[in-house]
């Protein structure tokens, strides 16, 4: 045999080799998921399952909040600065406070009469409402008690499949190949929202001796030096921790800026869209009570009509992670 064929012959059996382990290696993972009781179709999934890790909890051992109480904004008792997700549907404005979130991560809402998973992860900063009707099916989500990239992976309770909080993409199981909507809600201040919806509502523990809220669990993440729970590649040119805003205009690619920016020339205006930044609201992930946290800003994305476009504030990592060709302006 010419020698080009030989080494020809001899890739080859390497590359299926190095299928047959990892297929063997998917197995063996999906069957020891399958032994804590889910019901998820393993072998239907758009990602190599060795990037799933345990998080340390179990199946909604960060519980969701299903039935989410509310008190009215007259009766709230939070400090001016305290970060929320603030979200408006149809003249409804709720309240979604960071101190509750972080000890929950979804609450399954309905808001101005549409259903929606309000997601919240620490470890990515990520505050992103789904719309959860999926083929004219309202969906409610838990926690898997498994991250991919340091991000929550939620399941849907109708088919057990696993999503990627981030992405809002079915990843493993009988939902794949279904994304969900994203809805735009903002991360801001208590102060912010007051003014903007005296007549709103504000999430409240349901039992306020479940969790010790509005202490921070995660005490100096966003300033660390790398991220929790993360193994893959890191951003060049940002520190990994560095928070960016990312924005996903319906109809166009992308945008990611980085916060340090905004907070010297804001506003900016890119891509058609304006992104803006007002200091006033406390980081969540930094001091050990979250109203004391450092001012991390409030930022609004909008687009020429004046409409909020949806975005988050993630760390340089995240971004790179889940959108590594994206450049960060700075």
């Amino acid at each position: 045999m010419p020698a080009r064929l030989n080494v020809l012959f001899a890739s080859l059996i390497v590359v299926c080799s190095a299928l047959a382990t990892t297929s063997h290696s998917q197995a063996q993972q999906a069957e020891r998921w399958a032994a804590e009781g889910w019901k998820t179709d393993f072998t239907r999934t758009t990602i190599d399952l060795a990037e799933i890790r345990s998080g340390g909890p179990p199946r909604d051992g960060i519980p969701p909040i299903d039935e989410p109480k509310f008190v009215p904004v007259s009766e709230a008792e939070l400090k001016p600065i305290d970060p929320l997700i603030a979200l408006t549907i149809n003249g409804d404005a709720r309240a979604y406070p960071l101190a509750v979130m972080t000890y929950h991560e979804i609450v399954n809402d309905t808001v101005g009469g549409k259903p929606v998973a309000v997601t919240y992860c620490p470890l990515c900063n990520a505050a992103i409402t789904f719309d959860a009707a999926v083929n004219g099916k309202a969906l409610t989500f838990g926690t898997t008690g498994k991250l991919r990239k340091s991000d929550l992976v939620m399941y849907d309770r109708a088919t057990d499949s696993w999503w990627q909080q981030f992405s809002g993409e079915a990843i493993v199981g009988e939902m794949v190949g279904t994304s969900l909507k994203m809805v735009p809600s903002r991360l801001e201040s208590w102060h912010r929202f007051k003014a903007q919806h005296p007549d709103g509502k504000v999430l409240v523990p349901n039992n306020p001796a479940m969790r010790p809220y509005g202490r921070n669990p995660y005490v100096g993440y966003d300033t660390s030096r790398l991220p929790f729970l993360y193994d893959g590649d890191l951003p060049e040119g940002i520190e990994p921790m560095a928070r960016v805003v990312l924005a996903r205009p319906e109809a166009a690619a992308p945008i990611a800026i980085s916060v340090d920016r905004l907070r010297r020339e804001s506003p900016v205006q890119h891509g058609g869209l304006i992104f803006s930044w007002e200091a006033g609201q406390a980081s969540a992930l930094d001091s050990a009570s979250i109203s004391a946290g450092r001012d991390v800003g409030n930022i609004v994305v909008s687009d020429s009509a004046g409409e909020d476009v949806v975005h988050d504030i993630t760390f340089a990592f995240v971004a790179h992670a889940f959108k590594p060709g994206l450049e960060i302006l700075q």
